[in-house]
């Protein structure tokens, strides 16, 4: 894949919005967000749009992101730049070779209360009612219940974002995120895109975890919450 397509990654929420994911985008002339029902990110080409299209966006959802460079926030009665948050954004090129411990399924609308519920549980405000729709969720369930989830959100034509790797903390040190992120990973290269992720930079654990299994950082990523002023 050549470096033109790759550099795609570098503005993920509006070529994501431009690209596969173009049904679920609300266009701002310059700035793209995704329907808040599915995801709270945005993302611009324009950097003057982000000015006027963060006041119209608020209007529909009070907490959101911004993804990527800094975005224009008036300092108005209405919106404030809560804060940045830096991601890495990493990349994985070949499948990872794993056996599977567990029964992994393939969630679906009956679960999706509960996957709302877990992820919700362990990282509140990204993950929302209708954000399942985005792409596949995975489960392993442990005496019945949901345990551990790992999916994909944003997509493009040539790369899909594996997402939501999230274990309720009554199950963290089972290996089960391991096994769900190379199942997603793996489901990507079957269908011929290229996986990639975001995690908090602060978020060691996390990042060994990915380095572990062939994934590298690309660059940082900045994702810059802004919400309505109470």
């Amino acid at each position: 894949m050549n470096n033109t397509e790759e550099n795609k990654l570098d503005n993920p929420v509006w070529n994501s919005l431009s690209e596969s994911h173009a049904k679920f985008a609300f266009d701002y002339n310059g700035t793209k967000f995704y329907n808040p029902d599915y995801c709270p990110f945005g993302g611009f080409l324009d950097l003057e749009s982000t000015l006027e299209s963060a006041e119209k966006y608020a209007s529909l959802c009070e907490n959101f992101f911004i993804v990527g460079e800094k975005p224009k926030i008036a300092d108005t009665l209405k919106l404030k730049l809560v804060k940045e948050l830096v991601c890495l954004q990493m990349i994985i090129h070949q499948k990872i070779q794993i056996t599977f411990d567990n029964e992994i399924i393939k969630l679906t609308e009956e679960h999706s209360a509960e996957l709302f519920d877990l992820v919700n549980l362990v990282q509140p405000g990204y993950f929302k009612t209708k954000t399942s729709l985005l792409g596949n969720y995975y489960g392993i369930f442990n005496d019945g219940k949901l345990a551990a989830i790992a999916g994909e959100r944003m997509k493009m034509n040539n790369f899909t974002e594996v997402s939501a790797i999230i274990t309720h903390p009554d199950h963290t040190g089972k290996g089960y995120a391991k096994q769900l992120t190379s199942h997603v990973v793996n489901n990507i290269f079957d269908e011929g895109k290229i996986p990639f992720l975001h995690v908090v930079e602060s978020n060691i654990g996390a990042v060994k975890l990915y380095e572990k299994l062939g994934f590298v950082t690309r660059r940082k990523m900045s994702f810059w919450n802004i919400s309505k002023k109470i």
